[in-house]
């Protein structure tokens, strides 16, 4: 039998923080190990408790979200810890600064609680919670802050023309199946495509891969 999937809430509205809990407690799949208030004890519970997925606030006490999520799974991280980011605030405000800070995925707190169990079951497999449509949006309103690296170039991509193919389609926003339809290609080769992009660009994610194509130069 598969093990839950881990759970720590993190949110500073206590009334929000025991319904999420409740919901993703009556699932027999999901296990809520821990709750808190403030991104500094999220840090601290997620570095004993060590859960799957951290299902994190934006505007909190202490440490705000974003800074803990950085602290959990940014750039450097020794033992990153997937984060799912769940606020009241717009796609505008946020989403852009949380992805950057390594979060695995963005929800707004009026989501259905459908929604946000298929984004902590989805981000724990390990997979980006962004639509294709979101996706589009993320690119289309932040590109433009995702500066290219020095010396970025697609001569510097250690990927096959085909991989390249398929990562630009990623960071054009694509789904597997649209990809699949693009190149006239199965969904489950795009699917092996996708997983080797990741492994060679040492990639968590297709939003850490959206912006990577970006800093490379790959498309504009």
């Amino acid at each position: 039998m598969t093990e839950p999937v881990r759970v720590l809430v993190c949110d500073d509205q206590a009334l929000i923080r025991t319904g999420f809990a409740t919901i993703i407690g009556a699932q027999p799949d999901l296990d809520v190990v821990g709750e808190c208030g403030d991104g500094r004890t999220a840090v601290d519970l997620a570095g004993r408790l060590r859960p799957d997925v951290v299902v994190m606030d934006v505007r909190m006490p202490v440490l705000d979200g974003i800074e803990a999520t950085r602290l959990l799974a940014g750039a450097g991280v020794a033992n990153p810890v997937k984060v799912l980011v769940v606020t009241t605030f717009n796609l505008d405000e946020y989403v852009y600064e949380a992805l950057r800070a390594g979060a695995s995925g963005f929800l707004l707190k009026d989501a259905p609680p459908a929604q946000l169990l298929n984004g902590i079951r989805t981000v724990a497999a390990g997979a980006a919670l962004l639509d294709p449509e979101v996706t589009r949006q993320l690119v289309g309103r932040y590109a433009a802050r995702i500066r290219p690296v020095d010396g970025g170039a697609a001569d510097d991509v250690p990927l096959t023309p085909r991989e390249l193919e398929v990562l630009r389609l990623i960071a054009d926003g694509l789904s597997n199946g649209e990809i699949a339809a693009t190149l006239v290609i199965s969904h489950e080769t795009v699917k092996t495509y996708v997983s080797r992009i990741l492994t060679k660009l040492d990639l968590r994610d297709r939003v850490q891969a959206v912006v990577y194509a970006y800093r490379h130069g790959l498309v504009t």
